[in-house]
């Protein structure tokens, strides 16, 4: 995996106990809200650093190419002296997914299905306000036992510590749990590297065939 291909199969159902889900790009994919978030990061760093929106952008694009962690905009951010808090404060006032995300039926009608036999779980980068907002769009609201956001931890993906943290809170052992995302090196590598099976997911439809763990 990590080539934007879904090319490993599905773990053995009867191993699994929990599924952990990334939400952007893996519960939904839609451009216009990530160019959204991306311009309130470059409004940001343009404060911070006191120059224009194209200096900006040409420091986030490069501090991204610069990472070595898959290039989140959570840790470029950091890199040019921003603070995580403060740029989700402004992620929560200026994003809005209510003017661009549909919903899908096929998503909760799955996720329902997955909570027959499994305990289903939200593993984001996002914050509290925005995540809640977008899952509300999506229908998806109520259908975790536990969500774990930037806030629980203030620390971005990928981390190994909070993969831990995440195991112990939802009482499985690493083979028991499904990592999904739409990214290998933010979502995935990490958990791969420490036992847990992953499913990579770019589109709804690739989502959709996690059915196949219950059926």
């Amino acid at each position: 995996m990590g080539n934007g291909t879904v090319t490993s199969p599905l773990p053995h159902s009867e191993d699994l106990k929990a599924i952990v889900f990334d939400l952007d790009g893996t519960l939904y994919r839609e451009d216009r809200l990530g160019d959204e978030v991306n311009q309130s990061a470059i409004r940001y760093v343009a404060a911070l650093r006191q120059v224009d929106m194209i200096d900006a952008e040409a420091m986030l694009q490069r501090a991204r190419a610069e990472s070595r962690d898959g290039g989140t905009l959570s840790r470029s951010v950091e890199a040019l002296g921003g603070n995580l808090p403060e740029m989700h404060r402004r992620f929560a006032a200026d994003i809005h997914p209510e003017e661009f995300l549909k919903r899908d039926e096929r998503v909760p009608k799955l996720l329902k299905l997955l909570a027959t036999r499994f305990g289903l779980y939200l593993y984001t980068n996002n914050n509290r306000d925005l995540s809640g907002r977008i899952m509300a769009r999506l229908g998806v609201t109520g259908l975790f036992r536990e969500i774990f956001t930037i806030e629980d931890y203030w620390l971005p993906k990928p981390d190994s510590k909070l993969i831990t943290d995440i195991l112990t809170k939802i009482a499985v052992k690493p083979a028991e749990a499904l990592f999904v995302g739409d990214r290998y090196e933010v979502d995935l590598m990490v958990p791969e590297s420490m036992g847990c099976p992953i499913f990579e997911s770019q589109t709804v439809e690739e989502l959709l065939t996690l059915e196949q763990l219950v059926h």
